[in-house]
């Protein structure tokens, strides 16, 4: 069992770096970047809560995101009061080249099987946590690392990653 678990955690830390390396972009990185692509800009608590992330971590994401060029921050025609926040034509290029984050193969392979076994895994993994006493504690539905973080990234902002849902297969 624990063999099976260090292999998950693993698979998101090899994903992670692969992501970096590849990229240069974090799992939450990514997220906010491709969440704010698909919307076609959106405020800083619209794209928090998209993403479900918090607003000071996205704040954080967004501010580093904009120094590198790739999101932009403007006031809102319609409403100056609203700060909207865009991707730019280097974020977009980015972002089309990036491969699909670990939480998104893994929920397009989730989807895929039987009621009953995603029924059966999902129990299983909440009896786990509970017995590493790990219910209680707030985790973001975005599968990150905390074993490495690059020089531009908050310690909110962590990987995610391709290869690394090869090895959570097995």
């Amino acid at each position: 069992m624990l063999i099976a678990l260090r292999r998950v955690m693993r698979a998101i830390d090899l994903h992670s770096r692969s992501l970096v390396q590849s990229h240069g972009l974090t799992g939450p990185q990514s997220l906010v970047l491709r969440a704010t692509i698909t919307t076609g800009g959106l405020t800083a608590g619209e794209l928090a809560r998209r993403v479900s992330l918090s607003q000071a971590t996205v704040s954080d994401i967004v501010k580093r995101l904009e120094a590198r060029g790739l999101l932009r921050r403007a006031r809102d025609d319609a409403d100056r009061r609203r700060v909207m926040i865009t991707a730019t034509e280097a974020g977009r290029r980015l972002q089309a080249s990036a491969p699909p984050l670990l939480q998104e193969t893994f929920a397009r392979r989730f989807a895929a099987l039987h009621d009953w076994e995603q029924t059966q895994l999902l129990a299983s993994v909440q009896r786990i946590a509970a017995l590493m006493d790990a219910e209680d504690l707030d985790a973001s539905p975005v599968l990150t690392s905390g074993a490495e973080v690059s020089p531009d990234a908050d310690a909110a902002d962590v990987r995610a990653d391709p290869a690394a849902s090869r090895a959570a297969e097995n």
